[in-house]
């Protein structure tokens, strides 16, 4: 058996030695500057889910699905990207080819930002110790998790040589290397506010009124909702199990689900599903209207497939109704996993799931 190399101290701790800590102490008036900076710094408000993306292996293929089950109208193109409105504002999702070999995944969630700028936006965050790096919109999931706590203005595609921030979107990426995007309230996913929607070529079969939520996987869920909460001043709205569902505002809200793993994370967390709210929602009637468009019953737990619809329950003991409450599923032509559920919805138990209480 080899010898310890140091000495142990209380409790089995092994001891500093006088030179190390000798050494250490310059250092530390700055460490603690830069988390009192972090600890007092101003929360970002924001209003609620703008937007979210993804990425999929044919982009008219997935717009032509989108339009024909939810009649949503194209908001904006812009170079690969469509983005697809959600009810009647500015709220949309978009649609863009994967790149680099990567799956099919929802790959950023947008926030609205109201009234600051995109400068103003990167001195705040810094305050946060969330630094500056150069656009990453060719990165794939794998190259984010290197550039975690970061922000940078994406350039759009176009014919102009301007540098005007008019010409980028803002992204950041948290801790986990999840990209999000901070807009202004009436973007529209073409870096300005003058979109003019394209009418889809049909009504479509169900009416989406907003985005409801996002859930997220996450390396430590306790760690990334302390984020959230530091950065944007996001409060509780309810529970499922041990995992707090952040308040937007309304029946809005971010999720965060995972371990409680010590340390960094080394792998960038994943954005297990979105959720919208629709009109004249019921369990049957929408497993019916996706029946009718084509999609199958998920047998059990087998793995999802593309093109499926199932439902879960939720028990009391995830914040559900005491008979559960349900929760509709579906898959689109990639696999990629969307939630649909009643315009009251909030993550919260009864029927509805509209009880959110802390």
């Amino acid at each position: 058996m080899s010898k310890p190399t140091s000495k142990p101290g209380h409790a089995g701790h092994p001891q500093i030695s006088r030179r190390s800590l000798l050494m250490t102490l310059p250092m530390m008036p700055f460490a603690m500057r830069a988390i009192a900076q972090q600890n007092a710094a101003t929360p970002i408000p924001v209003e609620g889910i703008h937007n979210f993306g993804l990425r999929v292996s044919d982009v008219q293929r997935s717009v032509e699905f989108y339009q024909g089950l939810f009649g949503a109208p194209i908001l904006s193109r812009v170079g690969e990207k469509v983005a697809l409105q959600v009810g009647s504002g500015s709220q949309y999702f978009s649609l863009e080819p994967t790149r680099g070999g990567e799956a099919p995944h929802i790959n950023h969630i947008g926030l609205t930002v109201p009234g600051i700028s995109r400068y103003q936006l990167q001195s705040q965050l810094a305050e946060h110790g969330i630094g500056r790096t150069v656009d990453m919109h060719g990165a794939t999931r794998e190259e984010t998790i290197r550039r975690t706590l970061h922000s940078w203005l994406q350039r759009l595609p176009s014919d102009s040589d301007t540098m005007l921030a008019d010409n980028h979107e803002f992204f950041m990426t948290d801790r986990d290397g999840i990209p999000i995007q901070l807009n202004h309230p009436g973007a529209c996913g073409n870096g300005d506010e003058t979109c003019t929607p394209e009418p889809a070529p049909t009504a479509g079969l169900i009416r989406l009124t907003e985005i409801n939520h996002m859930t997220t996987f996450v390396h430590n869920y306790e760690l990334t909702n302390d984020f959230y909460r530091r950065v944007f001043g996001l409060e509780n709205k309810a529970f499922q199990a041990n995992f707090p569902l952040l308040d937007l505002g309304g029946t809005q809200f971010l999720m965060f689900v995972g371990g409680t793993q010590s340390g960094e994370p080394t792998e960038v967390g994943r954005i297990d599903h979105g959720s919208f709210n629709m009109e004249d929602f019921t369990v049957e009637s929408t497993l019916e209207l996706l029946t009718e468009y084509g999609l199958t019953p998920r047998d059990g737990d087998e793995p999802v497939q593309p093109l499926q619809h199932w439902v879960t329950l939720r028990m009391p003991e995830r914040g559900g109704a005491p008979g559960g409450t349900p929760e509709v599923y579906f898959s689109d032509p990639d696999g990629i996993q969307l939630q649909l559920q009643h315009t009251t919805y909030c993550g919260g138990g009864d029927e509805f799931g509209s009880d959110c209480r802390v």
